[in-house]
């Protein structure tokens, strides 16, 4: 399939998750919005949840580059930012409540990979912290996204909160206060 068109595809499946719900989202629609055939749709992605666990994935709607500003302070610092911008800002907002919450129900949508492809573009932040004797070798990356992602997603979805300008580097201040070296 033309990268042109797989990235159409994923365009209408996001955008569709967002207005409908996951429970709103079909094959069909998405075939309907995207301009192919469903039988094309179902040749790559054999369900919807396959399709909307590939368009999590792989949309260029939800790019995602690691930053690398020099120091682990501010890739943190950055990395929140852009959680912060994925949780409040639409599409992106609805996208991620809908599909990620819709995840919880629906096992067959199978949102680790979401969670693995993102961690494993995160973890090159600590790596690279690591070898400038920034952070300690025996620190759990994964533990420190958890809580920083962890506190975007508490804030900013489940108690419905603003994040202030100030809150990537507070919550990046909290969680550095005891792992920094």
């Amino acid at each position: 399939m033309a990268p042109r068109k797989q990235q159409e595809i994923f365009d209408a499946t996001l955008r569709l998750v967002a207005e409908k719900g996951y429970d709103g989202l079909t094959v069909e629609g998405v075939a309907e919005r995207s301009g192919v055939n469903k039988t094309t749709i179902y040749r790559w992605w054999p369900s919807k949840a396959a399709l909307l666990g590939a368009a999590l994935v792989e949309a260029d709607l939800l790019e995602f580059e690691p930053p690398d500003t020099g120091s682990l302070r501010g890739d943190l610092v950055a990395l929140v930012e852009g959680i912060r911008r994925l949780l409040t800002e639409p599409p992106a907002r609805d996208i991620a409540v809908a599909a990620l919450g819709a995840a919880v129900r629906h096992p067959e949508l199978d949102a680790r990979r979401f969670f693995a492809d993102r961690f494993a573009r995160e973890r090159q932040v600590f790596e690279r912290a690591v070898r400038r004797g920034e952070l300690k070798r025996s620190v759990d990356p994964m533990l420190v996204i958890d809580l920083l992602a962890g506190a975007v997603w508490v804030r900013a979805v489940f108690r419905g909160l603003p994040l202030t300008d100030d809150f990537a580097n507070q919550a990046v201040s909290a969680v550095l206060g005891g792992v920094a070296t």
